[in-house]
């Protein structure tokens, strides 16, 4: 199979300076514990140039660094860290498989889907570069052509065709083989991996033993090695620990991005979007505060989470420091992208949400409610408010009138309630009374409405539609037979105007917008 390999240069450092971007051309080092001495794991290219090496313990890195700052190595951290990013280059390729701790192989038999494996190559090297990390890429048929080219090569995209993979390898130093393999061609002073598939295969056996055989098969061009794609982890959810617990918002706010940012790419990976996150800050030494976040509509844009983010958490007061930040996706739903009517932009419902958000916070998630439309033949009944909850992706706009559709009753078109009749849709009013208002109607001889008294002031009747009758019900105890029309009153505008048949009163049904 056509695999590629994505090495970002020294990710757990690249990482580091994404959650805080002060450190950036700063001398730092990543510690950790080897056997009751501090170690540098990795260090920073300015921190390289004055000499500190990874092994090298932290008193000597100092030493020669004076202004070197260090931080803690997690392995965990980084391998999730890790599985993140892969999980983001899912809408490119089938899967990926870690290679801790900076790089991962990844499926590239899709490549002709995005225009072949170069054109492949450069849409995960932009993927990275949208979560501000750094790589190179090689799509190779062999796991150790494709993993050595990526991180000894000079190109940021290597395509090996196939059968080709010796002759790649070839001018590639001897260091390149990275295993204990290396010593055993070394002594026979050979500089290059073109060198080593040169020798005799049973020579190399002779000497070195099965370790270097399968070495010398590999620069050979002749790997083996199976791709075994990680499984997806069925909870969305990721954390940073604070270098030092916070008492304001700002260090809060930086983990906060770097975690949506994380969450935004491996949603857009899986073409899922979030419908209901919760935010969990763990406090120092003990203790959390665990805040939900309703989203109005299903969303993977990290831009428009961290602003939402920032309304629900930017004024909350804790008693204790925050030493670790954590998002987790509760409900997410099938990602659909967005259409726009001409002229619109996502800014336009970016403001929407952040109103949502505010109104949330202030007032509590059970203040927000939405309109459902029931399945009932009586204008004033056929919808109620019911609790807020995001439309489902799968079903868009018309979620809320499920049950009106099944009776064939109504339909939701934008902010316009169609109902169906005869054949033909008819306009009804966005703005309905939740129980009809009567008029205090002034009649022609003939009949006709003149004007009408509302709220202690007369409006003259400047124009009239109609009648459309509407009846139903009979099954029940209040049967009811109406003659609908549209009326424009003077000062106040479109409105839904109906006569009862029982009482021949007029009645004030809705306004139009």
């Amino acid at each position: 199979m056509r695999r590629g390999y994505l090495h970002v240069t020294r990710f757990p450092v690249q990482r580091k300076v994404i959650e805080s971007p002060l450190l950036a051309g700063q001398p730092l080092a990543l510690v950790e514990e080897v056997r009751g001495q501090r170690r540098v794991a990795f260090a920073s290219t300015r921190a390289l140039k004055a000499g500190v090496r990874p092994g090298m313990t932290l008193t000597a890195a100092t030493a020669l660094e004076p202004e070197l700052r260090h931080f803690p190595y997690r392995p965990q951290d980084e391998a999730q860290a890790l599985a993140a990013l892969g999980e983001s280059l899912l809408g490119l390729c089938p899967g990926f498989q870690r290679d801790a701790p900076d790089g991962l192989w990844f499926d590239a038999g899709a490549a002709h889907l995005v225009g072949g494996e170069l054109e492949l190559g450069a849409r995960v090297l932009e993927v990275c570069a949208e979560q501000g990390y750094r790589g190179h890429v090689t799509v190779a048929s062999e796991a150790f052509t494709s993993r050595v080219l990526a991180r000894h090569g000079t190109r940021r995209v290597t395509v090996v065709p196939e059968g080709q993979g010796a002759r790649a390898l070839a001018p590639l130093p001897l260091q390149a083989l990275e295993d204990g393999a290396v010593k055993a061609f070394a002594v026979l002073g050979l500089p290059t991996l073109g060198d080593v598939a040169a020798l005799p295969a049973g020579a190399v056996v002779a000497r070195g033993g099965a370790a270097a055989a399968r070495a010398h098969a590999r620069c050979r061009g002749v790997d083996d090695t199976p791709f075994a794609p990680e499984p997806l982890e069925e909870s969305l959810e990721d954390r940073v620990v604070l270098d030092a617990p916070a008492d304001t918002f700002e260090p809060v706010q930086f983990a906060l991005k770097t975690l949506l940012d994380r969450l935004g790419a491996r949603l857009a990976g899986r073409q899922r979007a979030a419908v209901r996150l919760t935010f969990v800050l763990r406090l120092d030494p003990t203790g959390e505060a665990q805040v939900p976040l309703l989203l109005a509509r299903p969303t993977a844009r990290a831009k428009l989470l961290l602003e939402l983010a920032r309304h629900r958490l930017g004024e909350l007061r804790l008693e204790r420091p925050v030493a670790e930040v954590a998002v987790r996706v509760d409900a997410h739903d099938e990602d659909l992208g967005q259409q726009l009517a001409l002229g619109d932009a996502p800014e336009g419902d970016a403001a929407l949400e952040g109103v949502l958000s505010r109104l949330a916070t202030t007032l509590g998630e059970e203040a927000l409610f939405a309109a459902s439309l029931e399945a009932a033949h009586r204008p004033e009944a056929a919808h109620v408010a019911r609790a807020f909850h995001p439309p489902e992706a799968r079903r868009g706009l018309l979620s809320a009138t499920e049950p009106a559709e099944r009776t064939g009753l109504a339909e939701r078109t934008g902010p316009v309630t169609v109902w169906r009749e005869a054949g033909a849709a008819r306009e009804r009013p966005s703005r309905l009374l939740a129980r009809p208002a009567r008029l205090d109607a002034e009649l022609a001889e003939s009949g006709a409405l003149l004007a009408a008294r509302l709220g202690g002031r007369r409006h003259r009747v400047t124009a009239m539609a109609g009648p459309e009758r509407l009846g139903g019900e009979w099954w029940t105890d209040t049967p009811y037979q109406r003659d609908y029309y549209r009326v424009h009153f003077e000062g106040l505008g479109p409105a839904w105007v109906f006569r009862d048949g029982r009482d021949g009163g007029f009645y004030l049904q809705g306004l139009f917008d």
